[in-house]
């Protein structure tokens, strides 16, 4: 029998136990944006592989224009032109110089570029008008990464930077865990889908699709498996197909009622149960278990409880899934704006609006707070965690806060 009623932190140590990497997979480097590398790479060569030119100007021996200045110009006699691209056909010898575009190759001879706007070309010559020191304007070979360079470790996060340098490397595949197969099911006969027509009782399945755009916020496609019905040789059908998955998550079902059929199953399917209750609100009826290597949540059905479940546990373990190092968002201190009190003991996870004031995070309430209300997750951009014991804070106080989203900033 699994413990009931954990705290939220033991409850997460308990979910991230069971979430390890998935295997590496190959994959082309123009989809692999937002993939976890599975091995680090090591450059086989250097970028830029050769001295090339910073700018579009003109290539010169330093030595030539130590003198040049604004009245006193060097004249130089205008050997080669080298657009980018190309190899310099001659090597400059003293008292020449070639008109070089950005990125083209240093010819032999030359060690520094004076930018166009510094020289004027007339007649096969070329007058400089500015002094310049070996290395002016010219980005030497390996200057950004040189052969046996570690350019990125393990698990790192392909974002476009990442992908421009490895593409620099002349890498058209990489290795990268693989991404989570994903199925969403829901669960309750009252439940009809966004677009069927209400009848009396009848309620639309939103958990599906919010909990299918958190997945797709993190990367991760999902599968709606559809709606089971209060019905246990229905339910039992649909959550055996969910099994296939790497994750199952199913919303509702979960608590005591006579008609609550997933934990049961669950055990008639083989699930191995790791955790039945946290000590929170919303979110107390959380069921977590695996099934060979798939992670099984069964989430509350009330929406917000759904929705605060999968921040706090689900997210989490399909970033380990992914290869992610980092995968629980660090607290915040914040000053609470109103009296916020828990009832029953348990943590209060309240949705918010955070706010910078004065180098501190402020933080007040979306307004009422049900479970069943989703606006209350509309506005929030942070959840806060109000203890059990005390039971509550005070306007004033400072409380655990979690940053959901960096977009609203304004109460």
């Amino acid at each position: 029998m699994v413990d009931k009623t954990i705290s939220i932190d033991e409850a997460r140590a308990r979910v991230l136990t069971e979430a390890s990497p998935l295997p590496a997979e190959e994959r082309p480097i123009e989809a692999a944006f937002g993939y976890v590398l599975a091995e680090g790479v090591v450059s086989s060569l250097n970028v830029p592989p050769f001295d090339n030119s910073a700018m579009d100007g003109f290539a010169v021996f330093a030595a030539d224009v130590v003198d040049a200045g604004p009245d006193t110009p060097v004249a130089l006699v205008l050997r080669d032109t080298i657009p980018a691209g190309y190899v310099a056909e001659h090597h400059l010898n003293r008292g020449e110089t070639a008109k070089i575009m950005t990125g083209a190759p240093m010819p032999q001879g030359a060690n520094a570029v004076v930018q166009s706007e510094l020289a004027s070309e007339a007649d096969g010559k070329v007058l400089i008008f500015e002094a310049a020191k070996p290395g002016l304007n010219v980005r030497r070979a390996a200057e950004d990464i040189a052969v046996g360079d570690r350019v990125l470790a393990a698990g790192a996060e392909l974002g476009p930077a990442e992908i421009g340098v490895l593409a620099s490397l002349g890498l058209p595949t990489l290795k990268v865990y693989r991404r989570p197969r994903v199925a969403v099911l829901s669960t309750g006969s009252e439940l009809v889908e966004v677009d069927q027509p209400l009848a009396p009782g009848k309620i639309r399945n939103s958990n599906s699709y919010a909990l299918q755009a958190y997945c797709q916020q993190i990367g991760v496609d999902v599968t709606r498996l559809g709606i089971a019905p209060d019905d246990y040789d229905s339910t039992l059908r649909m959550v055996e197909e969910g099994l296939t998955y790497d994750v199952l998550i199913t919303s509702g079902g979960v608590s005591v009622g006579e008609f609550d059929f997933v934990k049961n199953v669950q055990d008639a399917l083989g699930v191995e149960r790791r955790l039945w209750g946290v000590a929170m609100k919303p979110g107390k009826p959380l069921v977590f278990g695996v099934k060979g290597p798939t992670l099984v949540f069964g989430l509350p059905g009330n929406p917000v409880s759904a929705m605060v479940s999968f921040e706090l546990f689900v997210k989490p373990a399909l970033l380990r899934l992914m290869g992610h190092k980092r995968v629980v968002k660090p607290l915040y201190k914040a000053i609470v704006e109103e009296d916020v009190f828990s009832k029953d003991g348990r943590t209060y996870v309240v949705r918010v609006r955070a706010w910078r004031e004065d180098d501190r995070w402020h933080v007040s309430s979306t307004g009422p707070q049900g479970s069943g209300i989703l606006r209350s997750m509309v506005g929030a951009n942070g959840l806060i965690f109000v203890p059990g014991a005390p039971k509550g804070v005070r306007a004033g106080q400072e409380v655990d806060f979690l940053l959901l989203r960096e977009d609203l900033k304004e109460a």
